[in-house]
């Protein structure tokens, strides 16, 4: 949510609602409810009524059922960066089922946002359907703009279903047309390569940013970004419904058409990084101002102080607590934290080794958390500003998409491939992300590989250091056919930290922290003997760091059911198997 955006017209979510036929939970995926009072033609007889209609379909990425926080902060997880909901009760049949690798067809976290999902791709199928049939359409640059977003927002949404499910059924006419609402699944494949084209049309009919207002609306920076992590998913690895790992035909293909429109967003101008990584996240996702930059090139715009329909809980179901209020639901491993050099600028932003004690939106001092429960920190609510939260749980805080960081290491990353190692081009792009990094400090980057195994083992380390928490890595792991490698090696670092063996062995047992209201004050160095022998200091508290539990907070959880040929996808929910006899479930389930 931002001043004077798109979040302020929430108000049309709910009239567009009553104006079109067929937005239905999905209780049978696409099926059709009774026509409303009003019908397509009326709805689609002016931009300002279609614009209705297109909130509409943005609002079903919002809320408890879309990025508000099941797509965004239950799906994702377990990785090798972070572990979702820990603790008892475990198991759940519930979020932490989820995470954990333990969700079977039952759980009560999946129907919902399956439905909403598919919710979305109904209205989007409505707005593709009939924009283009528009009076003035062919000149009106403002209602062909309309039917590119649309067509984006189908992406997205049929991005989210591929890549937590699978195969899945597809459609691309609104249900009152298509007749058939009961269908098979199709191919993952054959949808990317649909949605491809679609954002490929879609790029010509929606504008850069500069030429518009900024207004939280899809722009053509967004629409080649989505296009290009369409493209490397294509030509990635995911689980077939045979029950094995494999990648899809002419990779290569899809790894240029990523490079291409990288290229092409890198050359425009339209984007940039931000010189500050903080401020990304602590100004432009928490603090409700533009982004100057337009590095963040597509966010979801959620309502703030609204509900569970059209606001988020990034702030209270991740990132520190206040006053004992949130969650703190996600946990950065110990493995990640120490993936960072103690110079980049990065981990304290992730990493947030505290929880607030607050009056309002108002810090006024902090306590120090232990190495293994220590929250996520690139949406706090301490980093939202006075006036905006409104009640405990919901704080108006936008769900970011694509980043221009993203961008230029999928470009560094499909050069690489393409060419069997980096072009000077490519380490351009992986060192602009990397010097941000570490603050334009270039003495500090290090080199950069010049081999093809070196480069990617890089960009690999790389996304997890800019990318970690924003619901992307274990996609990226997916999608490299290296998951189960990567938790098996958080695992054995996890273990190796809470019996203290080598490297490991160096690194503090405890941590010692001040209270400076409302900063916190460390005692020493994370990266350095406890030099304090385990007793505080004066004015210190003493907080558990590289110790035993780490096997006891973590391990007894972290990924503990993950099966490979299995865990890859969720299962397709109960419900909507026994809606649609043509629909089998995912392998291993």
């Amino acid at each position: 949510m931002k001043t004077s955006t798109i979040s302020k017209s929430f108000f049309a979510v709910i009239i567009s609602a009553s104006l079109l036929t067929g937005l239905s939970s999905c209780k049978k995926f696409l099926e059709v409810e009774p026509v409303s009072s009003f019908g397509t033609d009326y709805v689609f007889s002016s931009g300002p009524n279609a614009l209705k209609a297109l909130l509409g379909a943005y609002a079903e990425l919002t809320g408890d059922q879309g990025y508000g926080i099941r797509v965004s902060m239950y799906y994702p997880y377990d990785n090798d960066l972070m572990m979702g909901q820990g603790g008892t009760p475990y198991p759940d049949n519930d979020r932490r089922d989820i995470a954990h690798f333990n969700v079977n067809s039952s759980n009560a976290q999946l129907s919902r946002p399956f439905n909403q999902l598919y919710s979305g791709v109904e209205k989007s199928n409505i707005c593709i359907y009939n924009i283009p049939k528009m009076d003035g359409y062919a000149n009106s640059s403002s209602i062909r703009r309309m039917h590119g977003e649309a067509l984006t927002l189908r992406a997205i949404f049929y991005l989210e279903l591929v890549r937590n499910w699978g195969d899945v059924p597809a459609q691309f006419l609104p249900s009152s047309v298509e007749g058939d609402l009961f269908k098979s699944k199709m191919d993952r494949d054959s949808i990317y390569d649909h949605l491809l084209d679609d954002l490929a049309l879609a790029e010509t009919l929606v504008p850069w940013r500069s030429t518009v207002q900024n207004d939280e609306r899809i722009t053509q920076g967004a629409v080649r970004a989505l296009r290009a992590r369409i493209a490397l998913y294509r030509g990635g690895y995911s689980l077939r419904q045979n029950g094995q790992v494999a990648r899809g035909s002419n990779h290569m293909t899809y790894y240029q058409i990523a490079k291409d429109e990288c290229l092409a967003i890198m050359q425009s101008g339209e984007h940039q990084l931000n010189p500050s990584y903080q401020s990304v996240f602590m100004d432009y996702v928490a603090g409700k101002q533009h982004d100057p930059f337009g590095e963040i090139m597509l966010e979801v715009a959620m309502e703030g102080g609204s509900s569970a329909l059209g606001d988020s809980k990034l702030g209270y179901y991740c990132g520190p607590r206040s006053n004992n209020n949130g969650n703190a639901a996600l946990t950065i491993l110990p493995s990640y934290f120490y993936m960072f050099d103690s110079t980049d600028t990065r981990r304290d932003v992730t990493c947030a080794p505290y929880w607030n004690i607050a009056t309002g939106s108002t810090v006024t001092a902090r306590t120090g958390r232990g190495l293994d429960v220590m929250p996520d920190g690139k949406f706090r609510r301490d980093w939202v500003p006075d006036g905006v939260i409104t009640g405990p749980q919901y704080f108006g805080i936008n769900w970011p998409v694509i980043r221009y960081s993203d961008v230029l290491l999928m470009f560094a990353e499909a050069d690489n491939e393409l060419n069997n190692g980096p072009t000077a081009a490519a380490k351009s792009a992986f060192e602009q992300v990397r010097l941000r990094g570490y603050g334009g400090n270039a003495s500090l980057i290090g080199t950069t590989p010049g081999t093809y195994n070196d480069f990617f083992n890089a960009i690999v380390k790389e996304r997890a250091l800019e990318l970690g928490d924003e619901g992307i890595r274990k996609y990226d792991l997916l999608r490299w056919n290296l998951l189960g490698t990567k938790i098996a090696e958080a695992k054995a670092t996890l273990d190796a930290m809470s019996t203290r063996q080598a490297p490991y062995n160096n690194l503090p047992q405890y941590m010692y922290y001040k209270n400076d209201t409302p900063a916190l004050t460390w005692a020493s160095s994370y990266y350095k003997p406890d030099p304090f022998s385990g007793t505080a200091p004066s004015g210190y508290t003493r907080v558990n760091w590289v110790r035993s539990n780490i096997g006891t907070t973590i391990l007894t959880y972290y990924a503990i059911s993950f099966t490979p040929n299995k865990s890859e996808l969720l299962p397709i929910p109960q419900a909507s198997l026994d809606a649609n006899p043509e629909l089998v479930q995912n392998p291993g389930y």
